[in-house]
């Protein structure tokens, strides 16, 4: 089958891509921003891609349009498949069709930790010898790639074909609202956490509540779901109707954590009893949090909780999460996703915690819809309250695209918070405040303009021209290219 899809540079639609190419497809795609790193993952592996939307892309005359939620209608290519009656669908509704049929899904799903969390599962996983099949909307570090096909299970090895997905909230397609992990038809779901987000699409709270309920309404009576404890948005969630085993984590849970080390370390218990240390370079209660809900995922597949600590403790982490770019006259730049204000909290915190000499300059782009739409404006103050120093940057893909003042919304932060319209110049403040020992924390769910490396470049020139030393750090990873993308084509995002 030739499959062509608009969007294809997204995270979600390029690791689709990937899959459907692995299974055997022809597969061509499309989008505004044709640029690397998804774009060479997608090259590399013998799909073609064209720039923009053009309305005589219908000449391809592949079997099926795969629709990417980027895709408005007014869209050129959508509008000329619309008027020739071309045969389209959804990515999400394709890959639970025509891939996760028939295999053991596994789901997570939350406002926060999805990307790290499937990472985590997808590698014990790995671990363990099942050989899974993921899709991950991130790159973790240990398989250098957002998406794969597992290999196929031999006859009569149960339990062994399973695949592990980053379960988004976000809406499917411009004609398919409903959150795209209803597709995913999974058997074990994990709900890390809920909060308000995605103000584009949702008005409030309670909106994303129903479609959490979707989702648990899918899984069956046989799966599991796992939740956290005293989280009120999923008890709601799981009080509306639950049909299917569920299993806790978190405070006065069936997997609970012991305190983190210094080093670190933590352990792990399972109904009371120590099932298995976790010794790792990651820190904070959420990557901990993170760790349990995985490990308990695994469990439901058969993995024993030793097996999975012991893969956890080899876990590498996911590219832009608390990831070291670069370190110039011992000042370290650090890359973070963190877009929403609790992420940009325990962001600053997980870094303060395991790094409590230096001063911490956190460096924001309010990119996220939601954050454009400001309906998260007042809690920017206190997510950031324990930076010393905050630089803002009020314009996104190089525009005024904030509806509200950021400058007044950080004004609680006095003299520590500025705000700039101009990246250049936001570079060159931060680099002259900056002094040896300093963190400088990124935080944008985007390229941000490759501020990362202005940033390296800046400091260098600074210090006498001294060089910038690679990311070598235990809180970070490898240094990798500005993922830039348009906000409205991001993995997590679409214009509704």
């Amino acid at each position: 089958m030739h499959l062509h899809i608009l969007g294809i540079c997204g995270t979600f639609m390029g690791g689709l891509a990937l899959i459907a190419r692995a299974a055997g497809h022809r597969v061509t795609g499309c989008d505004a921003g044709v640029y690397p790193p998804m774009s060479t993952q997608l090259t590399e592996q013998g799909i073609d891609l064209i720039e923009g939307f053009g309305a005589d892309q219908i000449a391809l005359r592949p079997d099926l349009f795969v629709i990417g939620n980027v895709v408005t209608r007014g869209n050129p290519l959508m509008e000329a498949i619309l008027d020739a009656g071309l045969p389209y669908t959804s990515g999400p509704q394709w890959l639970g069709e025509h891939v996760l049929a028939g295999r053991h899904v596994l789901a997570v799903a939350g406002t926060h930790g999805k990307t790290t969390t499937t990472a985590m599962l997808a590698w014990i996983l790995e671990q363990a010898g099942l050989a899974p099949s993921f899709l991950v909307g991130g790159v973790p570090q240990d398989f250098g790639m957002s998406a794969r096909l597992g290999t196929t299970p031999a006859p009569g090895a149960a339990g062994r074909n399973v695949f592990a997905i980053e379960a988004d909230e976000y809406d499917t397609a411009f004609f398919d609202k409903r959150s795209k992990f209803v597709h995913y038809r999974a058997r074990t779901v994990v709900l890390n956490n809920l909060e308000y987000d995605h103000a584009d699409i949702f008005p409030d709270l309670t909106a994303i509540e129903t479609q959490f309920h979707h989702l648990v309404r899918t899984v069956p009576m046989s799966g599991r779901i796992i939740a956290p404890t005293h989280t009120s948005a999923i008890d709601r969630v799981l009080a509306r109707g639950c049909w299917s085993d569920t299993v806790t984590f978190g405070a006065d849970a069936d997997w609970q954590a012991g305190a983190e080390q210094d080093d670190g370390a933590f352990e792990v218990a399972l109904r009371g009893s120590p099932v298995g240390t976790v010794r790792w370079a990651l820190s904070g209660a959420h990557n901990r949090m993170n760790a349990l809900a995985a490990i308990a995922a695994a469990d439901h597949v058969g993995v024993s909780p030793s097996e999975a600590t012991a893969a956890l403790s080899r876990f590498a982490g996911v590219k832009r999460r608390m990831e070291l770019r670069g370190t110039v006259a011992d000042i370290r730049v650090y890359d973070d996703f963190a877009h929403h204000p609790t992420a940009i909290e325990t962001t600053v915190a997980g870094l303060r915690r395991r790094m409590p000499s230096g001063r911490i300059l956190a460096v924001l782009e309010p990119r996220s819809n939601t954050m454009k739409l400001g309906a998260m404006k007042a809690q920017l103050p206190a997510s950031l309250h324990q930076a010393d120093q905050v630089y803002c940057y009020g314009a996104t893909d190089g525009k005024q695209a904030l509806g509200w003042s950021a400058a007044d919304a950080l004004a609680p932060l006095g003299n520590k918070a500025q705000v700039f319209s101009d990246l250049q110049a936001l570079v060159a403040a931060v680099s002259a405040d900056a002094a040896p020992g300093d963190h400088v924390l990124v935080m944008s769910n985007g390229g941000f303009g490759g501020v990362h490396g202005k940033l390296l470049a800046a400091l260098a020139a600074r210090f006498d021209g001294g060089s910038v030393q690679g990311a070598v750090g235990a809180v970070g990873t490898a240094d990798v290219p500005d993922p830039t993308r348009p906000a409205a084509s991001s993995a997590k995002g679409s214009q509704p």
